[in-house]
C-alpha cells in the first residue's frame, strides 16, 4: 500500500469542531471513554481533510462539469481537473487518493482497536453498557465514514456502476489496519464489489447508529440518506425509493417521520447561514477559525471573487481567490432560462466589474465566510433526498407521478414562492419530468459536489464549456481519473486505468 500509514504507533485525537486536542501512545488510547470518543472525532477529522471531503473533492466534482470556467489557470487549484488533462502524476490525482486512503486506514485501525481492547471496556473506567452499546455506536460511525470515503473515491477513479453493472475495475478494498508496508500489493476489486462493501457498511451503520443526533455526527437517518444516494448512483430505483421512504413522509410538507426530523429549511439562505446546522443539513463537516481546511483547500477560496485594485464593484463583502467564476456559456446552468431571475438561489451569486476591460463576471457566493473560509463542507442535505426520490419514482413508474411532482415542487417553490406550483399536466411525459428534476439538481446543488456524479451515473457526456471545446464522452480516457502514479509505483498488483 503506497500510503504506508504507521498509525499503530500514535493515534491523533482531534475534536471534530475544534482544534487538535492531543496524541496518545497506541497502548493507552482505549483506556478511558474520553480517549475512545476523541478517536472517533479524529476519524471525522481525517475524512474532512482539505484534500478530501473538507472541500477539494466536492470542488473537483463540480468543476468537471459545465457550470464553472477557470480564471486563474492555476495547476494547484484544479486546472487539469477542469480541462480534463489529468495524468497519473497530477497533484490532485495523488493527493486525493492519499487523503482518502489515509482516512480509511485510520478508520480500519480504530475498528481493529475496538476488537483488541474490548476487555478494557468494563467498570470502573467504563459504564456497564459501553461494550454493548457505546462501542457498537462508535463502530457504526466508523463504518459510515468508511462507506462515504469509498463512495467518493470510486466515483472519481472508476467507471460508473451503471456502465456495466459494476463489472469494471474499481478500487483496492483495504479493510484491515495497516501499520507496515507488508500488504502494499493489492488488486483492484470490481466496482460492484466496492459498492457491495459501501452498502454493507451503511446497512451496519443504520442498524447500530444512535437513533438521533446532529448534522456533524452520523445517526440512523444519516446512514439511510446516504444509502438513498448510493442506490440512485447505482441506478437501482426500487431501492432508492425504499430507503428514501424511510425518511420522507407520503405527502407535503415532507419530513423524516422518525428519528432526527430532517426537513427543508424555510428558505434556501437558511441552509448556508452560520452555524450551517439547519434541519435540512443531514451531514456536513464543520470548521472553525482554529480548525480550518487550510491552504488552498476551502470552498470560499475557490468560488468567491478576488478583490483587487482592478475591481470596480462587488456586492459580496468577502473575497476569495476567484479561481472559478460561473460559466455564462450556453451549456452552463447560470444562463439557462429555466433558472428564473426571481429565484432566491440567484441571490447566492454575485458579480464584479473590472476597470481593465469592463467585463462583468459572476461568482457563486453560497460559501461566503471570510478567510480562513470556515463554511461547513456539505455532504448531503434533505433537498437531495426529495429529488432522489422523485427521480426514482419517475424512472421506475415511467409516468408523471403526482408525488414526484409534489417532491419537485417542495424544492422549486421554496426558492420561487411567487411561482405557480407545477402540476402533472405541465409535463408532456415522464421524460419531461426527469429533465425538470435534473435541472433542479443543477440549480439547487451548484458548488456542492454532485455534478460530476450525476453526469456519470447517467452515462452522459461532460459538456463543452468556454475553454473546453469538445465534450468528454464515456468512452474517453479522461471520463474517469487515472490511478495515481505513487500508488502504481508501490502497489505492483494495481491495474492502471487505460490512458
Amino acid at each position: 500500500m503506497f500510503l504506508s500509514i504507521l498509525t499503530g504507533a500514535l493515534f491523533s485525537c482531534e475534536d471534530l469542531d475544534q482544534y487538535p486536542n492531543t496524541s496518545y501512545a497506541s497502548d493507552v488510547v482505549f483506556d478511558t471513554p474520553t480517549r475512545v470518543d476523541q478517536q472517533v472525532n479524529g476519524l471525522y477529522d481525517a475524512v474532512k481533510d482539505g484534500n478530501f471531503l473538507g472541500s477539494r473533492v466536492l470542488i473537483y466534482n463540480d468543476i468537471r462539469g459545465e457550470e464553472f470556467i477557470n480564471r486563474t489557470s492555476n495547476g494547484v487549484t484544479g486546472l487539469q481537473t477542469w480541462n480534463f488533462t489529468l495524468v497519473e502524476s497530477t497533484n490532485e490525482v495523488n493527493n486525493t487518493w492519499i487523503a482518502g486512503y489515509q482516512a480509511i486506514n485510520q478508520i480500519n485501525t480504530f475498528l481493529q482497536g475496538l476488537d483488541d481492547n474490548v476487555a478494557k471496556f468494563v467498570a470502573p473506567n467504563f459504564t456497564p453498557d459501553f461494550a454493548t452499546t457505546t462501542a457498537i455506536n462508535y463502530r457504526a460511525e466508523a463504518r459510515f465514514l468508511r462507506a462515504v470515503s469509498y463512495y467518493y473515491l470510486v466515483t472519481l477513479y472508476a467507471q460508473p456502476y451503471t456502465k456495466d453493472g459494476g463489472a469494471s475495475d474499481g478500487l483496492p478494498l483495504r479493510l484491515q489496519a495497516e501499520n507496515t508496508v507488508d500488504n502494499n500489493n493489492l488488486k483492484r476489486s470490481s466496482v460492484a464489489q466496492v459498492y457491495a462493501q459501501i452498502l454493507d457498511d451503511l446497512n451496519y451503520a443504520e442498524a447500530n447508529l444512535p437513533a438521533t443526533g446532529s448534522t456533524n455526527r452520523a445517526h440512523v437517518n444519516t446512514a439511510i440518506a446516504f444509502k438513498t444516494r448510493v442506490y440512485l448512483t447505482m441506478g437501482d430505483w426500487a431501492k432508492t425509493i425504499t430507503e428514501a421512504n424511510k425518511i420522507v413522509t407520503a405527502s407535503a410538507p415532507f419530513s423524516a417521520p422518525t428519528g432526527t426530523k430532517f426537513q427543508l429549511a424555510s428558505t434556501f439562505g437558511a441552509v448556508f447561514a452560520t452555524p450551517w446546522t439547519s434541519a435540512e443539513s443531514i451531514f456536513s463537516f464543520p470548521f472553525t477559525t482554529l480548525d480550518a481546511p487550510g491552504g488552498q483547500s476551502q470552498l470560499g477560496y475557490y468560488y468567491l471573487p478576488a478583490t483587487s485594485s482592478t475591481v470596480k464593484s462587488t456586492p459580496n463583502a468577502n473575497a476569495g481567490n476567484g479561481d472559478y467564476p460561473l460559466s455564462r456559456g450556453a451549456t452552463g446552468i447560470f444562463s439557462d432560462p429555466a433558472w428564473a431571475k426571481t429565484d432566491a438561489r440567484r441571490a447566492f451569486t454575485a458579480y464584479l466589474t473590472t476597470n481593465s476591460n469592463k467585463d462583468t463576471v459572476y461568482y457563486l457566493t453560497k460559501f461566503s465566510s471570510a478567510s480562513p473560509y470556515v463554511d461547513s463542507s456539505p455532504v448531503i442535505r434533505y433537498a437531495e433526498i426529495l429529488l432522489d426520490l422523485a427521480e426514482a419514482i419517475t424512472r421506475s413508474s415511467q409516468t408523471v407521478d403526482a408525488r414526484a411532482v409534489a417532491l419537485l415542487n417542495a424544492v422549486y417553490i421554496r426558492s420561487n414562492p411567487a411561482a405557480a406550483a407545477l402540476t402533472v399536466g405541465d409535463f408532456a411525459d415522464y421524460n419531461a419530468l426527469i429533465a425538470a428534476l435534473l435541472k433542479q439538481r443543477r440549480i439547487e446543488f451548484l458548488g456542492e459536489g454532485l455534478r460530476s456524479i450525476d453526469i456519470m451515473r447517467l452515462s452522459q457526456n461532460f459538456p463543452t464549456k468556454p475553454g473546453v471545446t469538445a465534450p468528454v464522452t464515456p468512452a474517453d480516457k479522461n471520463y474517469i481519473w487515472p490511478m495515481p502514479s505513487l500508488e502504481l509505483n508501490t502497489n505492483h498488483d494495481l491495474a492502471p486505468n487505460p490512458r
